[in-house]
């Protein structure tokens, strides 16, 4: 099977090996020049991986002599696709803008981290400073921030109230009404929070 990560890495080695970028790629191709381009890999918010067209790489194909066995062979050559994370230090997560609805980064004040071998897009890194999250958590720490992934009580998780602040904790027992969370620090400490009150 062939994966979302391993058909774009096809594309770019292409690319690579002809002295292109992907966007003088897809212009060779007669392709609009913006088709290849890291931005329309994924959804807007980060979550839902594009992929090309199969019209796309066919006139890629033509466009360069390259057999489809010769593509599928670049496209599977390198397994390990360097892969890079958003990350923002936790201490200033609860400053206006820096999010979406959704909970994935916004704003120009993210900068990111090498992620070797992670899952494609819909993530991101929180840095944490300080000592008030241990032993959970401790000074120069990255908690890994997986917006909508389904959730268990005893997870730990990343959740902004409606006065935009951002916490992290552990997942307690939810209802329709409540949701309780327990501090990462040595306290564990319960904080008890209106559903009406959590934006994501």
């Amino acid at each position: 099977m062939i994966t979302h990560a391993q058909i774009w890495n096809g594309v770019d080695q292409l690319a690579k090996r002809l002295s292109l970028s992907p966007s003088g790629l897809a212009k060779l191709a007669g392709l609009d020049p913006t088709a290849f381009n890291k931005s329309k890999r994924f959804s807007s918010s980060g979550e839902k991986p594009r992929w090309p067209s199969t019209e796309s790489i066919a006139k890629v194909l033509e466009a360069t002599g390259v057999s489809f066995p010769e593509f599928a062979a670049l496209a599977a050559a390198q397994t390990s696709v360097r892969r890079r994370a958003p990350m923002l230090a936790f201490s200033k997560a609860s400053g206006h803008g820096l999010f979406d609805e959704t909970g994935m980064p916004a704003g120009a004040e993210w900068s990111e981290i090498d992620f070797p071998g992670a899952p494609d897009g819909g993530f991101y890194a929180l840095a944490i400073t300080g000592a008030s999250m241990e032993p959970t958590y401790r000074d120069g720490d990255f908690i890994i921030v997986a917006p909508g992934q389904p959730l268990r009580e005893g997870d730990r998780v990343v959740f902004k109230t409606t006065d935009g602040k951002v916490s992290a904790c552990a997942l307690g027992r939810a209802t329709s009404r409540r949701i309780e969370f327990f501090s990462l620090n040595a306290s564990r400490s319960i904080r008890r929070i209106d559903v009406s009150e959590i934006a994501w």
